[in-house]
């Protein structure tokens, strides 16, 4: 994956995770998902630049497995956001196949730095 375009895109994934906390209904159970998804939402660029800064492979590896993890966390907390009828899941759909499109990159670049020799 080239490194500008995948900090560029997990950027924006933040962006569109603040901007739909921001919309959910105000209440309780609304208000602690919410807490949940953006911080997970927003951890995945965060983790994302410390994977291009690290100075180890597994210090990469370890960084990616996060990246990999706050990206399907976020997929899950949309999930019961649109379970528990706080918003229509077409109207996260989208995001929510960002979310797996990330996971699924990253998973891909764990596999093949595990792979190579060094």
């Amino acid at each position: 994956m080239d490194e500008r375009m995948f900090k560029e895109r997990t950027k924006k994934f933040a962006l569109r995770v603040i901007r739909l906390v921001e919309a959910l209904p105000k209440g309780r159970v609304a208000d602690v998902l919410g807490t949940q998804l953006l911080r997970a939402g927003t951890s995945v660029g965060a983790n994302y630049r410390a994977a291009c800064r690290a100075k180890s492979r597994a210090h990469v590896l370890s960084k990616l497995g996060d990246v990999e993890e706050e990206a399907d966390e976020s997929g899950y907390w949309m999930e019961l956001i649109a379970e528990a009828g706080l918003m229509a899941q077409s109207r996260m759909a989208a995001l929510m196949k960002e979310a797996d499109e990330i996971v699924a990159m990253t998973v891909a670049s764990i596999k093949t730095l595990r792979r190579k020799p060094g």
